[in-house]
């Protein structure tokens, strides 16, 4: 009989990791908006997230104010930036070097997406990238041609996920061949698209699972709180929100109660995906910090300070002025 393992002598390796945090920003389109993205940024800094994802427009037609967002956000605070970039109607070539260039600033972590199609129906360029799967090999292999830079490390790649059809899908099933493909290309981690109802992400993982994914799927989440958004995002997603949602925040007669409302609904499907199994939750922000932090606080996730990285960034900031 061979030996017992290291994992089996030592229980405590196999511990469960903890709860990991992370939001969504969007670089502004104003210097008032700019304004109060910071105080939203410094706000969100203090609840200590491993990473804030920054939004790249389709096309990367917001390329400089999102690279000039990643770079403040490196030298001036503790937070991690996990840089989005779309492929849809970009060649090879062109990615490469925006996937340098992120690189060159100090980006570890990239969220490859295929991002819109031309909503003119104009055809895509000759060349280039269609699907997120071709984005991530792209990365993969800018990432192996730069392993000394990087010290032989890996630059995390993260993905989409979809709790219910994509849009353009034929099947959920159909949705999770995709999620595979993905992760077969190199992908490590996946976070989902919003979802309205607490039953959607435990289906998810039951799908994913079943067909072989085994990269942590995130949970994506929005503060429930705006009428507006939310009905505008069931459109766009194609799924409806729960309809005594939508009633109970229309007969809302004051802010404060939506966000009351909104704010519980928000914390019942955490919840709920935290119950099954989900490694961490990523708040869709809208830029806004008063609904994320309502939510977080309600949560009570268990965390782990990052004390040592407050300090390196403050001692990032005070050499840089």
């Amino acid at each position: 009989m061979s030996p017992p393992s290291l994992i089996e002598t030592h229980p405590n390796l196999t511990e469960a990791a903890p709860v990991a945090l992370s939001y969504e920003l969007f670089p502004p389109r104003s210097p008032a908006a700019a304004e109060s993205l910071w105080t939203t940024i410094r706000e969100l800094e203090t609840t200590e997230p491993d990473y804030v994802s920054v939004t790249y427009g389709a096309s990367g037609s917001n390329r400089d104010t999102a690279v000039e967002l990643i770079n403040r956000l490196l030298l001036e605070t503790t937070l991690r930036p996990l840089a989005h970039l779309t492929c849809v109607g970009n060649t090879p070539e062109e990615l490469a070097e925006i996937i340098g260039d992120l690189l060159d600033t100090g980006v570890r972590g990239i969220l490859a997406l295929r991002g819109d199609q031309p909503k003119d129906g104009a055809p895509l360029a000759a060349g280039s990238l269609r699907y997120a799967q071709d984005l991530i090999e792209l990365i993969r292999r800018v990432e192996q041609r730069r392993s000394a830079l990087l010290c032989a490390g890996k630059i995390a790649v993260g993905v989409a996920a979809y709790p219910t059809r994509h849009p353009e899908s034929p099947s959920e099933a159909h949705d999770v061949e995709v999620l595979l493909a993905k992760q077969r290309s190199g992908a490590d981690f996946a976070i989902t698209q919003v979802f309205f109802h607490t039953e959607q992400y435990a289906n998810l993982i039951s799908r994913a699972r079943r067909a072989g994914v085994t990269i942590p799927i995130i949970p994506g989440v929005m503060p429930l709180t705006s009428l507006r958004r939310v009905t505008r995002l069931g459109e766009l997603t194609g799924v409806e929100p729960a309809p005594e949602l939508l009633a109970r925040l229309a007969a809302a007669d004051s802010d404060g109660e939506r966000l009351r409302i909104g704010v519980r609904a928000t914390v019942d499907l955490a919840n709920a995906a935290l119950e099954a199994g989900a490694p961490g939750i990523h708040i869709y922000t809208f830029n806004e910090h008063q609904s994320a932090l309502e939510v977080l606080d309600k949560l009570a996730l268990p965390r782990q300070s990052r004390s040592v990285g407050r300090r390196s960034a403050t001692l990032r900031r005070q050499l840089a002025s």
